[in-house]
């Protein structure tokens, strides 16, 4: 049995739903779950409570806060700091040297997806989706559905070690009817409570991003698949994480839905 596909208006509150169908699935995981958020760079009052509650959770168990896995998809301070182009410059010459593990380190999102291992060297494969998608809006009859991004690579990946490795294979950015652009994004694994409002939140300005460069509506939904879903404990007790759970869904039931600019 999979779980119905879960729709929310935003980033915390479709990790909160998300996380509570899944930890209520056998062994807290499942397979084939599918969330909709409906505004993936909106963030209310109570959105932002969330997200505060789940920093202090995780930093009690000595996790990485919110904002750090939303880097590894979109370093949002250095886009606003140095700008597009520049930017991409600064991360891979500055900021993923000082990230990188080891040798053996597959890389973080961003610098694949600005670095792809291509046979003559890396690709920026963003910035040409972007500069393909201006091109086609400033036509005015633009393609809508030929914007890609590979994660996986079947040539370097395929002989990495089980654990490790990227979790995100694949994005898939569309034009609707309102040259808004959507994303969709497939996970091969996804760790609930350690990673995804984090996954959602850096989605969520990457689409921002490919929104203002390549000169879109605006921003529409964002919907990923997890193939493999787990509620992991993130090192904390059964107990503390469904605490977590109360903490945050009395705040959506309480808090004043209030957009924050």
């Amino acid at each position: 049995m999979y779980p119905d596909r879960i729709s929310r208006p935003s980033c915390a509150t479709a990790w909160l739903a998300a996380s509570q169908v899944v930890y209520a699935m056998p062994d807290h995981e499942a397979h084939h779950v599918v969330i909709d958020v409906d505004d993936p760079v909106r963030q209310t009052y109570t959105d932002l409570a969330i997200l505060r509650e789940m920093d202090a959770f995780l930093a009690g168990t000595e996790r990485f806060p919110v904002r750090t896995v939303a880097n590894t998809i979109f370093p949002q301070s250095t886009y606003e700091d140095h700008g597009a182009p520049d930017f991409f410059g600064v991360y891979l010459e500055r900021i993923f040297p000082r990230l990188k593990r080891t040798p053996n380190d597959w890389g973080r999102y961003f610098e694949r997806i600005t670095a792809y291992p291509g046979p003559e060297g890396p690709i920026n494969l963003l910035q040409i989706l972007v500069a393909k998608m201006r091109r086609h809006i400033a036509t005015g009859k633009p393609f809508r559905n030929i914007y890609e991004l590979p994660i996986y690579n079947p040539v370097k990946d395929a002989e990495g070690s089980p654990r490790g490795g990227q979790c995100l294979s694949f994005l898939s950015f569309k034009l609707d009817a309102d040259r808004r652009v959507l994303l969709s994004a497939v996970y091969r694994n996804h760790y609930y409570t350690e990673k995804l409002l984090g996954n959602l939140v850096g989605l969520g300005r990457l689409m921002q991003f490919v929104a203002d460069e390549a000169g879109a509506a605006g921003v529409g939904p964002l919907t990923i698949l997890s193939t493999h879903a787990e509620v992991d404990s993130a090192g904390a007790s059964a107990s503390a994480l469904r605490t977590l759970f109360e903490r945050c869904q009395k705040i959506l039931s309480e808090e004043d839905a209030q957009v924050v600019i």
